[in-house]
């Protein structure tokens, strides 16, 4: 999994997930947010919901800068966030992007997995599953937009960049590969700089079982065993002729075409196709609830190695010296 180093959170308290956010101008959210005539943003302090009730979409964007590593924080409030919009039956549909400048998710937080008790580790693994889970069994139409550079388990940049590159606009590797692997659909930025996959063996690291079921099945067992041996991380166009991502589209188009994608699935019965996403998914989703509670202990006792914490330790030391 592509990690990401993040700052620590001294407070943990979250806030009502769907209070209007204060920096939010009321009335009318902007139509470069996808909101429709008199919605309000809502969320919570690292995820903003810009609802179109009269649509039935609502958009969520990653909000953690600057690079939206997926903290124990983060984690949290896209599931409370997504788990309000599933139970508001004005809503059928919810595209994921960033809120970040020139980032999608630079994928899970290596601060949450170093130097920590084995407690946070259980705690922070237990979340990662939680947000996998909700997304790949989610009754709505989930549509990734990466519009930004994303470094996560899916998407991601080169293991030794502190942030993104330049103009950067739709890299996500391992975590943030992640999120859009959960989703239904996936769209990707056109430039040669953004690359997406699972890159753990790059890292010295084993993608858990439940990450490597889901790639199969997004683009079948030779190419996914291929990609995780290798770590690879996959441009547009490669990207593209894979499976792993839907649709290649120029970096200003990636809102509309998810919009015009929306529609699209939207116009299926939504009790049939919910059903079939059911039929397609439970087994996957399945094997990780079945193996949940050893799935937790097996990271907690992998990642609280001496070998494995060393090795951490001296990448995070690695970013920090490139930051100044």
């Amino acid at each position: 999994m592509a990690l990401a180093a993040g700052a620590r959170v001294q407070a943990r308290a979250l806030l009502r997930p769907w209070s209007r956010v204060p920096s939010a101008a009321p009335g009318r959210t902007p139509a470069a947010g996808g909101g429709g005539p008199g919605a309000r943003c809502f969320g919570s302090p690292r995820v903003l919901v810009e609802p179109d009730p009269a649509a039935g979409v609502a958009v969520m964007k990653l909000r953690k800068p600057p690079v939206n590593s997926l903290s124990l924080e983060l984690l949290t409030e896209l599931v409370i966030s997504l788990e309000k919009l599933e139970n508001d039956k004005s809503f059928q549909g919810v595209i994921i992007t960033s809120d970040s400048p020139g980032i999608f998710s630079a994928g899970l937080d290596l601060m949450e997995m170093c130097g920590r008790d084995p407690a946070h580790y259980a705690e922070y693994w237990k979340a990662v599953q939680e947000l996998w889970l909700r997304l790949y069994l989610s009754h709505l139409v989930l549509i990734c937009a990466v519009n930004v550079s994303v470094p996560s388990p899916i998407l991601s940049r080169p293991a030794d960049s502190p942030g993104p590159a330049p103009g950067a606009q739709g890299v996500s590797p391992a975590g943030g590969c992640l999120l859009a692997l959960g989703c239904d659909y996936r769209i990707l930025a056109d430039n040669p700089k953004y690359t997406i996959g699972l890159n753990e063996t790059q890292l010295g690291i084993v993608a858990p079982f439940w990450f490597a079921d889901t790639l199969v099945n997004t683009i079948g067992h030779r190419a996914a065993e291929r990609a995780l041996q290798l770590g690879l991380l996959f441009p547009p166009a490669e990207a593209l002729r894979v499976g792993i991502v839907d649709q290649v589209v120029p970096e200003d188009q990636v809102q509309s075409t998810a919009r015009s994608v929306m529609a699209q699935w939207l116009a299926v019965p939504g009790h049939a196709r919910q059903l079939t996403k059911n039929l397609m998914r439970k087994a996957t989703a399945d094997r990780l609830l079945k193996q949940r509670d050893a799935d937790i202990q097996n990271f907690v006792s992998f990642i609280s190695r001496d070998s494995i914490q060393k090795s951490l330790h001296v990448y995070i030391e690695k970013l920090q010296k490139k930051k100044v």
